[in-house]
């Protein structure tokens, strides 16, 4: 499936909270320490053999934690990194695919699964259905009509240089209006089109372009690799770079249709709005606002043949995953570039993404019922229960906010809604036809049934209950405008979580990942968005001075470490997911204890509670990745790479040096005077 527009989460289903309120729950402490049952990993839930105890944590806690795993471990061939997020991700996905090939017949996911795999009917067929796509295409015969073409990419194989869809309202938080941001690229970011580091990854670009041409017809596909290649750099020079996306106050731009059309001229926006089926909008938040405006004038300015062979390719591009082999291996050719893996992921793992992605909630519905038990669910409510009171308390200790900034920081605590596991009521995919004999046919069913799901809450009232990922998927998120978290099913699994490991292996893993999430709005994005979901900045001045100034003694912490050779971290662009793993340590550690109810933690295997709660954490974010997917990472990602997730918050946390008797001299050690103290 496509990528859509997202601007947090975007509308995929309905939702089971945990109504978990810090001012009226109290904390379960006094768990019972003593678990029922073995856990998953080891004897109390830490792979205590993926150690490398001749190092010294406080030198590299990284290589303490997981050096002999890491010494050990190769990267498969078809797998950008491995470690404990993808290799839950990996087995998630056989469980998925164990769930879609037994499942009854006549199932839509099972027949989606099927025309996947069905590569001899995929061959017989070719590019035919392509081709009468690209027909549509090709006839067009002036930019008005390719404005209403591009307009339509967002239900079907294409590119727009404008994406969009519906979210909530900066202002009234309740109702969903229509959000728009840059596009038109085709490689990861606007640093690839320029950056001499990614040489190798243009030209890789560039050859896969002229090869699709070619298998297009093309009579001249070096020519039209070239004019595809100038356009895209022409829009990359005047695109925003990630950092300034993520700003808030810079994306918040609000504009009427009649107001859009006026600040970028040079589009026929109404007829690319009657391409999208988006009527006439009140309000539209045009992210990158004066980007639109000189994109517009690109486009304008550049030539109809120009706009319709880059059109042409990218709907080729986005189709050919489900086409021949050979379209599918000139794709790969490319983008192994990009990540850096040299064999392409075998065939049915393809499948299932592509089932996660069209019919995601259906087979969810199944993952659930098979693998997340109730009691799991339950256990996971006592862990937010005992994570917001810690963050409340966190909050009320705070040295740099006023007790204006706490009251409200306190109250938008309170309405954070947490959901875990799964929905209780599914989506409906009646509307998707899914054929085992037609793999393109069923994949353009889904794309547009998906597309026209989203879009038809545009202009209605917020749904809180609307989840952004489904149940099997390995992540978690904060609705940021919803002040929401969400903890799919997927995640909630060994290492990350696991009912019957040690209190402290659970804290310093799913504990870390709830910690961080909640975090997330009461950083430097989240303090832009008040209880309501409304943005509005409620610091004070003295707040954010005071905060401004850990954070840049955060950043520069950061940017030192230098990823690959020429790659540092982007503190601008990683701000937010920096301090959230920062704070989500904090908070979970403070929760910990809060749910010892005072009792001393056992030692066990030589180790004390505090000791293994930073071994869960440390370990969850063991990784080993390849060159160019780290340079892509640093590059486009605002999460820092893994190794940095696990050594860097710990050197400003003051109970790891307790834990661990980290001393001067250690090569990790920060004098206490010097650690940031945000949270």
């Amino acid at each position: 499936m496509k990528s859509r527009f997202l601007i947090a989460c975007a509308a995929l289903a309905m939702v089971a909270t945990v109504p978990v309120r810090a001012d009226d729950q109290t904390a379960s402490t006094g768990e019972e320490i003593t678990v029922i049952g073995h856990p998953q990993i080891g004897e109390f839930g830490v792979d205590l053999t993926a150690r490398d105890t001749t190092a010294k944590p406080g030198d590299d806690f990284e290589r303490y934690a997981s050096g002999t795993w890491m010494d050990k471990t190769e990267i498969p061939s078809d797998r950008p990194s491995t470690g404990s997020f993808t290799n839950l991700r990996e087995d998630v996905q056989d469980q998925v695919q164990k769930l879609i090939t037994g499942a009854p017949a006549g199932t839509k996911y099972g027949a989606l699964y099927s025309a996947f795999m069905n590569e001899k009917q995929i061959e017989r067929v070719g590019l035919k259905p392509l081709m009468k796509d690209l027909g549509v295409l090709r006839a067009i015969s002036d930019k008005s009509e390719f404005s209403r073409y591009m307009g339509s990419t967002y239900a079907k194989f294409g590119i727009t240089l404008f994406n969009f869809g519906p979210y909530a309202d900066p202002v009234d938080p309740n109702m969903n209006v229509l959000w728009m941001s840059q596009g038109g690229l085709g490689l990861p970011e606007k640093d690839y089109y320029f950056n001499p580091q990614f040489a190798k990854q243009r030209q890789a670009y560039y050859s896969y372009v002229e090869r699709m041409m070619r298998a297009l017809g093309n009579p001249d596909p070096k020519g039209a690799a070239s004019r595809i290649l100038a356009f895209e750099t022409e829009v990359a020079s005047l695109s925003w770079d990630s950092a300034q996306s993520r700003d808030i106050d810079k994306i918040n731009n609000p504009y009427s249709t009649a107001e859009l059309k006026a600040y970028a001229p040079g589009l026929d926006w109404d007829a690319f709005f009657a391409g999208a089926n988006v009527p006439e909008q009140k309000r539209i938040i045009v992210n990158e606002n004066t980007a639109f405006r000189s994109i517009a004038r690109l486009f304008d300015s550049t030539p109809l043949e120009t706009l319709k062979l880059w059109q042409e390719f990218h709907v080729a591009d986005q189709a050919a995953p489900y086409l021949n082999k050979a379209m599918v291996d000139s794709r790969f050719a490319y983008t192994s570039t990009i990540s850096g893996v040299t064999v392409n992921r075998p065939r049915w793992k393809r499948a299932v993404d592509l089932v996660n992605g069209s019919l995601g909630e259906l087979v969810g519905q199944a993952y659930v019922a098979k693998h997340f038990p109730e009691t799991a669910k339950v256990k996971m409510e006592k862990l937010v229960a005992n994570l917001k009171v810690a963050m409340g308390a966190r909050i009320r200790s705070n040295s740099w906010m006023s007790p204006a900034t706490k009251e409200a920081a306190l109250e938008k605590l309170s309405r954070m809604d947490v959901m875990v596991g799964y929905p209780d009521k599914w989506r409906d995919y009646s509307g998707v036809m899914a054929d085992a004999n037609d793999l393109y046919g069923s994949v353009v069913s889904a794309t547009k049934f998906n597309a026209e799901y989203q879009m038809s809450f545009l202009g209605k009232p917020v749904d809180h209950k609307l989840w952004g990922m489904n149940p099997q998927t390995v992540n978690a998120y904060n609705g940021g405008l919803l002040n929401q978290i969400v903890f799919p099913a997927g995640i909630l699994q060994a290492p990350f979580f696991d009912p019957s490991a040690d209190l402290a292996v659970n804290y310093g893993a799913i504990g870390v990942v709830i910690g961080h999430e909640i975090s997330h709005g009461f950083d430097d994005q989240g303090r832009k968005i008040d209880a309501s979901g409304a943005v509005r900045d409620w610091w004070t001045p003295e707040d954010a001075e005071r905060f401004n100034a850990e954070a840049k003694k955060f950043g520069e912490q950061y940017a030192a470490f230098e990823v690959v050779p020429g790659s540092h971290i982007n503190p601008e662009l990683t701000m937010g997911e920096n301090i959230a793993d920062f704070a989500g340590l904090n908070v979970a550690y403070d929760a910990y204890h809060l749910a010892l109810g005072g009792k001393e933690a056992p030692i066990i295997d030589g180790l004390t509670g505090d000791q293994r709660f930073f071994l869960a954490y440390a370990q969850v974010w063991r990784s080993k990745a390849r060159e160019d997917s780290l340079r892509n990472q640093v590059t486009t990602d605002p999460h820092s790479p893994a190794r940095y997730r696990t050594i860097a918050p710990l050197r400003d946390l003051d109970a790891w040096y307790a834990a661990w008797n980290i001393q001067p001299g250690d090569a990790m050690y920060i004098p206490p005077e010097k650690r940031v103290k945000i949270w």
